[in-house]
């Protein structure tokens, strides 16, 4: 047996797939194409200027489409192939040869990616064509077209590349992108230090990616996801260890989780559009991607595996919390966000029992989320631009369609029977159960305070009693606006169907592997009932508190600790300032202190010591010929006395 083949064969044991793609042939030659459509209509929108603004958005949302139409024919194309055949690759061109380190621009094309392509590309086409409507009077329209194609493709990138490099390469453009689109409205202060502050913290989780790379080329002698998948069990389990801990890193960055959630809730002062492209089917879903992709690092490294349930089980909780006390409908959705991103790492972190789980609530998490944040942008267009939940109310008959689809995306996130987040969040939580109770039992707590903060979001918005200002005429968008809310609602329904015959499991089982059937500690059908039930207690217990109280047009200031801690991100921004921010400045200040009086000081003192001497012996050049005659005869002199002295 060969050394490969003994590899295999242990990863085989340890659930760990070897893949072996094959050459991309037929229509996999256009994958390469995938990417280039939307990052050619960013160059052009860049670069083209003014002359491209009459028809800027529609090229941009051109290309996004044509992504799509060519990401659903390889799908099909991949669903008529043997399960051992489900993966392939195409190189593009040589990148980098220096030495014993050889990177080229590789795609792989698997069913993990197949899925990620259908949603980025999907579900940003339909964002694409909401910003047509949503940006309509911003004179820089054809700019932020050309930043979301930037962002499209760049996302691609990540989830298309063979090898670690290529991910980080559209890591990176990601990180860029969402710089330009959060702080789109550069003239607000309050979204120019949002987009710096996204783009500050993200950089801290892309020095652990960075370093995770690095121990990943020295270990392997290669950032090939194949030849890592097949050499992996080979290594040392701190080894792998340590490369997982430093890709957790680097996914708390991008999936902002705890402790780099930071961002995510001020990352809402870019226009909504944006909002439910990065949460929704792009950027906080890359990290989720990331340690799915990474299982054969993950499944050898139980320290590093067990350090993702940890911080995915605090997410949850964190990110749910925020959202029962935020009263802007964009941030409560983020919370939300941050919340249902843990559930997917939670599935993640589960290892090879919860891997497909997650990618199935990432799936349609992204469907439900993306409905809600453009039903969001609906209710601000008609209410103009007041983010404020405490000034709606009644909404639901001035907003029909609006309305509808926003309920649907509810219902789906706080897991109602039938639809789409009943199948996937509930698997997690299951699953969660059969692994550890404790765990099981803080995602079962998650579940019901979902149902309780999207409960009280419905109520303040579309009912109890009208709130509005007197000079605001509730309206609903149009069409452009509206078709996408209904097939995202239609999809935040249908989402569950992935789950049919346990179709999703079997389709990412060549990626991430079978998993070992368990048995629940309690029937599944009780456990089911026993979410259900927890879900509805919550939304009871926002129809107490909201629904049946008079809801004051302002925050009452006279809140309990833990409402004040809420309101504050449970103080995320203090806790990052006492513990990086403060030190950090005084370590600068330090390190500055020292510089001036140590280094410069040691260059101004020898500077200053050379300028004295000169001084001094500049004195001696009088220019008159009796003072240097006389100062050769006193030399002259010294050195006769000297002579005699020595002769002596």
């Amino acid at each position: 047996m060969t050394a490969l083949s003994a590899l295999a064969v242990k990863a085989a044991e340890t659930h760990v797939p070897v893949v072996d793609p094959t050459t991309a042939d037929g229509p996999f030659v256009l994958l390469w194409s995938i990417i280039a459509l939307p990052l050619a209509g960013a160059a052009v929108l860049l670069l083209g200027g003014r002359a491209t603004d009459r028809w800027g958005h529609l090229l941009g949302t051109a290309t996004s489409v044509g992504s799509f139409a060519v990401s659903l024919v390889l799908f099909i194309a991949l669903l008529g192939r043997d399960e051992s055949d489900r993966q392939v690759s195409q190189h593009v061109y040589d990148w980098i040869e220096a030495g014993g380190l050889h990177i080229g621009v590789d795609l792989l094309y698997d069913p993990l990616s197949a899925l990620f392509l259908l949603l980025i590309t999907g579900v940003g086409s339909l964002i694409h064509v909401y910003s047509i409507g949503y940006m309509e009077h911003d004179p820089r329209r054809r700019r932020f077209f050309a930043y979301l194609n930037l962002f499209v493709a760049a996302m691609l990138m990540l989830v298309l590349s063979e090898n670690y490099v290529g991910l980080f390469l559209g890591w990176e453009g990601v990180g860029l992108a969402s710089y330009l689109l959060i702080g789109f409205w550069q003239h607000k202060p309050s979204a120019a230090a949002a987009a710096k502050k996204a783009f500050v913290i993200n950089r801290v989780g892309d020095m652990g990616l960075g370093l995770a790379i690095f121990l990943l080329f020295v270990t392997f002698g290669t950032t090939s996801f194949s030849a890592i998948s097949a050499a992996a069990p080979g290594a040392t389990e701190t080894t792998l260890n340590w490369i997982g801990v430093l890709l957790l890193l680097g996914a708390c960055g991008k999936s902002a989780q705890v402790p780099l959630q930071a961002w995510l809730l001020d990352a809402m002062e870019g226009p909504t559009p944006v909002s439910a492209l990065i949460h929704a089917a792009t950027m906080v879903t890359a990290g989720v991607y990331l340690i799915t992709r990474s299982n054969f690092v993950f499944e050898l490294a139980p320290a590093a595996q067990t350090a993702v349930v940890i911080v995915a089980t605090v997410t949850l909780l964190w990110g749910a919390i925020i959202g029962c006390a935020k009263d802007d409908i964009k941030k409560a959705l983020a919370g939300s966000t941050m919340s249902q991103i843990g559930y997917m790492m939670l599935g993640a972190g589960l290892g090879v029992a919860g891997y497909a789980f997650a990618i199935f609530h990432l799936l349609t998490h992204g469907f439900f989320k993306a409905n809600m944040f453009l039903g969001a942008g609906s209710v601000m267009h008609a209410m103009d631009d007041d983010v404020d939940m405490r000034h709606y109310g009644a909404l639901q008959k001035m907003l029909p369609v609006t309305f509808l689809t926003f309920a649907m995306g509810y219902l789906a996130i706080i897991g109602f029977p039938g639809f789409s987040g009943f199948w996937s969040k509930d698997k997690i939580i299951e699953t969660a159960l059969v692994e550890n109770w404790l765990v099981g039992v803080c995602a079962l707590l998650g579940a019901g305070i979902t149902g309780f903060y999207m409960t009280r979001l419905m109520l303040m918005t579309f009912f109890t009693e009208k709130r509005w200002a007197k000079d605001a005429h509730p309206h609903e968008s149009p069409a452009v606006m509206t078709v996408p809310l209904v097939v995202l609602a239609a999809l935040s329904v249908l989402g569950g169907l992935m789950l049919a015959g346990n179709w999703i499991v079997d389709w990412l089982s060549p990626v991430v592997g079978h998993a070992e059937h368990h048995e629940p500690p309690i029937p599944a059908i009780l456990i089911t009932l026993l979410v259900v039930a927890v879900v509805a207690a919550g939304a009871a217990l926002a129809w107490f508190l909201v629904g049946r109280q008079d809801v004051p047009r302002e925050a009452p200031a006279d809140v309990s600790f833990a409402t004040k801690a809420a309101r504050a991100d449970l103080y995320g921004d203090a806790i990052n300032d006492g513990l990086v921010v403060r030190p950090g400045v005084v370590l600068v200040d330090g390190l500055v202190a020292a510089d001036r009086s140590v280094v410069d000081g040691a260059f101004d003192g020898g500077s200053s010591f050379l300028a004295g001497t000169g001084q001094a012996l500049r004195r001696l050049q009088t220019g008159y010929v009796r003072s240097y005659a006389l100062s050769v005869l006193a030399g002259a002199v010294i050195l006769v006395v000297t002579l005699v002295a020595v002769n002596l």
